[in-house]
């Protein structure tokens, strides 16, 4: 068994200062078995730490919350998403209180009010043109107007629609004209037509459309009459059958509808031409040449029937049927 002996410490050799770009951490035992860290920076200089001292490298969350705050879009929202939320918060509190929104409407209506009535978007007075006198009244009637009154309160449009909607009008163009004048321009439907209905008289124009209502025929003698049921939806047709038959002159009545499908000439004495569904001035000209020929209009005709153009049939009087019979038995007598 060796013997016990005092034997020394070892002595550890401090190595090579370490030398680079980077700093590092190196221990070394003092010799009484306790290890320091030491800092190595940039330079190859040794740093020794004190013991017990806290580390000043950031927490992990502060290390996060810390880029997090460098985000552009947090960043934006940080500088202009809170000011803006601060403020938008102190604007609904102070409009919390019903009063306070009640004197801000106040004040914003009588801003919006001053400025529309200022004398240049008033409007005192309404010229119309393209109206005789009765339609001029009509439409002052239907679009009452208090002037002076601020263009901020005029509706063209609806004023438009409204005068358009009289029977009379054809069109019409509502606009303000510079000092203050509603101008209204009213293109009048030009009646060219009487048609008459078991509800009374009416003046109708080119396209059939409605234009006024007259008590009497002979209030509107200058033009020519129609009468039936559905008359009103064939005014273009009944006026070129109107026109080839202006050769007869006065004697044409006017033309009645039968059936809703075709029409009618009526003459003076009575007289009748039936016209069929296809073709009626095709017709009516066939009539007519024969008329010029042989004066068939003339005689005692009741009707000429040309429904059927292949086989055109003539009626004649009372009359002269009973003319033509006694004649007939007559001669049959021997006398």
């Amino acid at each position: 068994m060796r013997p016990l002996t005092a034997t020394r410490a070892p002595v550890i050799h401090r190595s090579k200062p370490l030398s680079g770009p980077d700093a590092e951490f190196q221990s070394a035992d003092d010799g009484v078995g306790c290890a320091e860290p030491k800092v190595r920076l940039k330079g190859g200089r040794l740093f020794r730490r004190r013991a017990g001292r806290a580390d000043p490298a950031p927490s992990r969350f502060s290390y996060r919350f810390q880029r997090w705050m460098l985000t552009p879009g947090i960043r934006r929202g940080v500088k202009i998403g809170v000011p803006l939320c601060a403020v938008m918060a102190a604007i609904g509190l102070y409009f919390a209180a019903e009063d306070r929104r009640e004197a801000v409407r106040a004040q914003v209506s009588d801003l919006v009010t001053s400025f529309q009535e200022r004398p240049e978007f008033m409007v005192n007075l309404m010229a119309i043109d393209g109206a005789d006198t009765g339609l001029s009244d009509d439409i002052r009637e239907v679009v009452p107007l208090d002037f002076p009154i601020s263009s901020w309160d005029l509706d063209v449009e609806q004023i438009r629609d409204t005068i358009t909607g009289l029977d009379p009008v054809k069109s019409a163009s509502v606009r303000i004209r510079p000092g203050g004048i509603l101008q209204v321009d009213v293109v009048e439907r030009r009646p060219v037509i009487v048609w008459r209905t078991r509800d009374g008289i009416e003046i109708l124009d080119e396209t059939g459309a409605h234009v006024a209502e007259i008590p009497s025929r002979a209030d509107r003698a200058d033009l020519p009459l129609i009468a039936g049921a559905g008359a009103d939806q064939h005014v273009a047709e009944a006026l070129v059958l109107l026109n080839t038959a202006r050769s007869l002159g006065d004697r044409v009545r006017g033309l009645v509808r039968v059936g809703e499908r075709r029409w009618d000439l009526v003459l003076d004495r009575g007289q009748r031409i039936m016209l069929p569904t296809e073709r009626p001035v095709r017709a009516l000209e066939r009539v007519l040449a024969v008329n010029e020929v042989q004066d068939l209009l003339e005689r005692d005709v009741a009707v000429v029937d040309m429904r059927i153009g292949s086989r055109p049939t003539i009626r004649m009087t009372e009359a002269a049927s009973a003319d033509w019979w006694n004649t007939k038995v007559t001669m049959g007598n021997g006398q």
